[in-house]
């Protein structure tokens, strides 16, 4: 009988941008990476594509909707695993142009702050490899890889 094919999980990230700020969440009582700032994201389901995924997740966490046609993948970045008890995961990052409603607090139990913050001067609490995923942006990369 065949191995299993490895499978690796992915997550989805919004970029929500105001001129030159970066929209950022404060993460609670997930149980990961929790007061770390990071971006609106989730992971995917099974049986959904990761727009779809991607616009379920800004509604969750934002309760806004996003124009699928306004939404572009800006970088897939693959990392290693954390720990022992972790996976390597693709995480994509969208660059969100167009959205309807405010952006929000949909899940307080999930999140403790919204903040704008300047693009060029991120905070040191933001989750590590979000802020590496932003710089791979700005520099214009399409892949990076963290952890490994």
């Amino acid at each position: 009988m065949p191995a299993e094919r490895f499978r690796v999980p992915a997550a989805v990230y919004g970029i929500l941008r105001d001129r030159e700020r970066v929209l950022l969440m404060r993460r609670a009582a997930t149980g990961y990476r929790d007061d770390q700032l990071s971006l609106p994201a989730g992971h995917l389901n099974g049986g959904e594509d990761a727009l779809t995924g991607l616009i379920r997740e800004l509604r969750e966490e934002l309760g806004i909707e996003a124009d699928p046609r306004g939404c572009r993948l800006a970088l897939l970045m693959h990392t290693a695993p954390e720990d022992a008890e972790d996976h390597e995961y693709f995480h994509l990052f969208f660059s969100v142009e167009r959205w309807s409603g405010e952006p929000h607090i949909a899940e307080p139990g999930k999140c403790t702050e919204l903040r704008w913050v300047d693009a060029s001067a991120l905070p040191s609490d933001l989750v590590d490899y979000v802020a590496a995923a932003l710089a791979a942006i700005a520099r214009g990369d399409l892949l990076a890889v963290h952890g490994w």
